[in-house]
């Protein structure tokens, strides 16, 4: 089977902290072979029973502000729709006609125009940063700015209006909650902990905030903190995003631009590209998320396979002790048993049992080919075994696993 087959994804697991447009993404990752795990960090109050925008909303009509700057097409949309379904619809667009209307972007000044408007304005950039620029340029002193609000931060824009002496509204057009039902969350958190998810996909910062604090809540913080440096990649929509993720000093990846389309592009490249690839007894074999490419067959392997998988990757060649195998597979308590239950369904899985050798009283190893590159040996080379052998050149290796 050949990769464009069975997808760049395929292999991997993807979590995805969405509420909105999160069918999309996941038929996006899911197109790509991906296995999704769907988490919602949020929920979205809807506008229709939002009391505080209604509230707002009638202030503004009946004082009309000098500036409307529109921030999204679906919150400008939905702002114009709740307004109809309140009786104020005519009031709210006759209001908007009057003021100076910003549009942050193409897509929100296409629902202006739908609407009936015309924008005064729009950034080609469709950068916040432009749109303050400009505001600053004509001078806010005095002047009554109206922000929609869109559930993400607007790093500095309020607070530099407000220093150069603009009375802020916010509208808040949409607002997040946290999700009613917090089970996926959870088992979300749990899947990252036990490395069954290689990525996690954020698409607004207060999803990433949520799900930061339910990890809080839960005493897992620095767990998370951990997987994410080191095994979880977190991928995110835009720089916004990523703020409250970096704010913990958690590294993300965003695509230059900030799309679904490009994000799902990213991890398409990133993702592939961290697998180990290692030649074994004559195959190539490339490691993923929870399962494996043998000569490019696609190969799904249960979590405790893969755990075993990965002990004996970080020393290909060598000799890992049952122990210390052991110790790689969560909740399975002192029972080396459990190793040789667990290693014959990983080679059941594997397909090519002369992949993994079983060494006589001492272990298992890679049955690395021996004249492979010096790339593929790992912590081997450095090793202090007094022999000096590894797997690859028919010794019984050192023992040692990378894990002790």
């Amino acid at each position: 089977m050949q990769e464009n087959e069975h997808g760049p994804l395929a292999g991997f697991t993807v979590g995805v902290t969405a509420a909105r447009r999160a069918d999309e993404l996941i038929a996006l990752l899911e197109r790509r072979g991906a296995a999704v795990v769907h988490a919602p960090a949020l929920r979205i109050v809807q506008l229709a029973d939002d009391g505080e925008l209604l509230e707002g909303t009638r202030n503004l009509i009946e004082q009309a502000p000098d500036v409307v700057v529109a921030t999204t097409a679906i919150g400008f949309r939905g702002w114009v729709e709740a307004a109809e379904g309140w009786g104020l619809g005519d009031e709210l667009l006759g209001m908007l006609e009057r003021v100076e209307l910003l549009a942050r972007g193409p897509k929100v000044k296409g629902q202006i125009r739908a609407a009936g408007l015309t924008e005064t304005w729009s950034p080609s950039s469709e950068s916040m940063a432009e749109v303050l620029d400009r505001l600053l340029e004509e001078g806010v002193d005095g002047r009554r700015i109206a922000v929609q609000l869109h559930g993400e931060p607007l790093p500095g824009f309020v607070e530099s209006l407000r220093e150069a002496g603009a009375e802020v509204i916010g509208v808040p057009v949409y607002r997040w909650m946290p999700p009613e039902d917090i089970g996926p969350v959870d088992r979300l958190l749990d899947a990252m902990l036990a490395r069954q998810v290689d990525a996690v996909t954020f698409t607004s910062a207060p999803a990433a905030a949520s799900l930061l604090s339910r990890a809080e809540e839960r005493g897992q913080l620095p767990a998370v903190v951990e997987a994410f440096g080191h095994d979880v990649l977190a991928v995110c929509v835009g720089p916004v995003t990523s703020l409250p993720l970096q704010s913990h000093g958690i590294d993300t990846l965003a695509p230059e631009r900030f799309r679904l389309g490009p994000l799902v592009q990213l991890l398409c490249r990133e993702l592939p590209g961290r697998a180990r690839v290692l030649p074994i007894a004559g195959h190539r074999v490339e490691i993923r998320g929870h399962a494996v490419l043998v000569d490019e067959e696609l190969r799904p392997v249960p979590p405790a396979g893969m755990a075993l998988l990965r002990a004996l990757a970080r020393r290909p060649g060598w000799v890992v002790s049952r122990a210390d195998l052991l110790k790689s597979l969560p909740g399975a308590g002192k029972d080396e048993h459990a190793v040789e239950t667990a290693m014959a369904r990983l080679r059941t899985s594997l397909g090519a049992p002369k992949l993994i050798q079983t060494v006589v009283k001492r272990g298992y190893r890679l049955a690395l080919d021996p004249h492979a590159d010096s790339k593929y040996t790992g912590e081997a080379g450095s090793s202090d075994d007094s022999d000096g052998s590894n797997g690859s050149n028919g010794a019984d290796g050192t023992g040692d696993s990378a894990d002790a």
